[in-house]
């Protein structure tokens, strides 16, 4: 009986352990679960920031300033191609003001302008002395703005730069030279401190030989190329006849001199005494 006991009791302990066991086991794997298999909220947490980032980038890359290329197209409110009539309706002035350069086998006229002569409401402080229009059949194709040596004083090369390219955009600096003579019978030309174009039209600083001050050089890039072809010819023109033009005027002149001296013939004879 006791026998039976004691081997009732050892059973009941051998269970015992042998459940704690398999609890402490079933703990460790549940534990260990956790560590390996983690929320999938967990997971994501490194991984949003990036997706985040990458997203931002796509919608505000960095780009660099362009030029306007309406911008380019006008000189304040002086837009190229305009005409004789419209700029100098804008100028306050008559179209009658502008002198003929050139009458074949284009019709090419300048236009100058000083706005504190011509508006009464100009500001004293504008830094434009003048501004010569150029026209090619009418219409503008270049302009050449003089500044103020006054209201330029003591500015560099570089504060005039920075003041255009608000306007113009970012400025190159090629080693070359601008022309600006519509008769070219002076060839006048300017070294280039900076430029500003694109494939219509083009600016250039400029600082003038003959006085202290700045100045600038805009044209449209088709019509230039008329112009230029035209006061070409224009001038081979002239000389081929300047001969033949030389001896009209000669004879014309001698004519004059003939009836003047008739005239005076005339008048004298009657009164003459020896």
């Amino acid at each position: 009986m006791i026998s039976m006991r004691c081997t009732a009791i050892s059973i009941f302990w051998a269970a015992l352990s042998a459940g704690l066991l398999i609890c402490a086991q079933d703990a460790k794997l549940v534990e260990a679960r956790l560590i390996i298999h983690p929320p999938s909220s967990i997971q994501e947490l490194p991984l949003q920031p990036q997706r985040i980032l990458a997203v931002s980038l796509q919608a505000g890359p960095v780009t660099e300033p362009s030029i306007d290329a309406q911008s380019l197209s006008s000189y304040r409110e002086f837009k190229f191609g305009m005409d004789l009539v419209a700029i100098a309706k804008l100028a306050d002035m008559k179209p009658v003001d502008a002198k003929v350069i050139h009458q074949r086998p284009a019709v090419i006229q300048e236009l100058t302008w000083q706005p504190r002569l011509y508006l009464s409401s100009t500001p004293q402080a504008d830094s434009v002395r003048s501004i010569l229009f150029s026209f090619y059949n009418g219409e503008l194709y270049r302009i050449l703005v003089s500044y103020d040596r006054y209201r330029t004083e003591g500015l560099t090369t570089n504060d005039m730069v920075e003041a255009i390219s608000t306007r113009y955009g970012k400025a190159t600096k090629p080693t070359t030279e601008v022309t600006f003579s519509s008769s070219q019978v002076y060839n006048d030309s300017e070294a280039v401190l900076a430029r500003w174009e694109n494939s219509q039209y083009s600016f250039s600083l400029f600082r003038s030989s003959y006085q202290p001050t700045f100045g600038v050089v805009g044209y449209s890039k088709p019509l230039d190329a008329l112009a230029q072809t035209a006061i070409a010819e224009a001038i081979r023109l002239d000389e081929q006849e300047a001969p033949q033009l030389e001896s009209e005027r000669q004879k014309e002149q001698d004519a004059k001199d003939r009836a003047g001296k008739e005239k005076a013939r005339l008048a004298n004879k009657p009164n003459f005494r020896p």
